[in-house]
């Protein structure tokens, strides 16, 4: 069952509870650019239905324009870090404060352009117990600084404190197979946990089901599969890791040529 909830004064979100009794782990599940749709929603329920209570807030909460036009992609609505800080402090606050929910069991998953935020936030905490970031976070705009952004990818995956999973695809019309080898290099540069993997013909936003252009069911299932097993490692166990772990998987074209994939609708 998925319901709205106001998780801090003036900012809602949609919180679907685990389908398992008892204290369950938790994943605070970020949404893509067009704010809290129903894909967004779709994904945190498959999260519950699979024993995790999901916190989907809606990352777009100071935006006061035109809804139905960032739901179709028409507008788009940047996220600052030093304001997304605050709203996922907000949401694990709100999700310890649940008492079917183990505070100390709790992920962070970013999709598309709130990729970046899994990693923003393993970089300023030290109580995650891993991030998932799905096609995001490493476009080339998060390796500079800027008004929104001043801090570098480069900087936070060089502080972060849990495992990471990397979920991309090699036809991706904005993060380049040279972008996901960048990021397996910092990891590794920084001695940082990571399991990353590549998905064959799969361009941007392919987990989508409600984008037939985009969704490739295969890839996705898959993407599923590697996603769960990641959660039950790292939300499963006592989260007392002593080594580190580097896990790639990739399937690209020999003839690969990033200036070649297409935005798809």
């Amino acid at each position: 069952m998925i319901a709205e909830v106001e998780f801090a004064p003036g900012k809602k979100g949609y919180l679907a509870r685990a389908a398992a009794s008892g204290r369950s782990p938790a994943v605070v599940q970020l949404h893509e650019r067009y704010g809290v749709v129903q894909h967004t929603t779709d994904i945190a329920e498959r999260l519950a239905e699979n024993g995790y209570t999901a916190l989907a807030p809606d990352m777009f909460s100071r935006f006061t324009g035109d809804r139905e036009a960032l739901a179709l992609g028409d507008v788009g609505v940047g996220i600052r870090d030093d304001e997304a800080l605050v709203d996922l402090d907000e949401c694990l606050s709100y999700l310890r404060g649940l008492d079917y929910v183990d505070g100390d069991r709790i992920a962070v998953m970013g999709v598309c352009q709130t990729g970046r935020q899994p990693l923003l936030a393993a970089a300023h905490r030290d109580d995650l117990r891993c991030a998932v970031v799905f096609y995001g976070g490493i476009y080339q705009r998060d390796w500079q600084p800027d008004d929104e952004r001043p801090t570098p990818v480069g900087e936070f995956i060089e502080r972060l404190s849990c495992p990471v999973l990397g979920v991309f695809g090699d036809s991706d019309h904005i993060i380049s197979v040279d972008d996901v080898l960048r990021f397996r290099r910092a990891l590794e540069d920084s001695w940082k946990s990571y399991s990353i993997r590549i998905f064959r013909n799969a361009p941007h936003g392919w987990l989508n089901d409600t984008m037939p252009g985009r969704y490739r069911p295969e890839a996705a299932e898959a993407a599923w599969a590697l996603l769960f097993r990641f959660l039950e490692e790292h939300l499963g166990g006592d989260g007392n890791g002593s080594r580190v772990a580097w896990e790639f998987e990739g399937d690209i074209p020999t003839g690969y040529d990033f200036s070649k994939t297409v935005r798809l609708a």
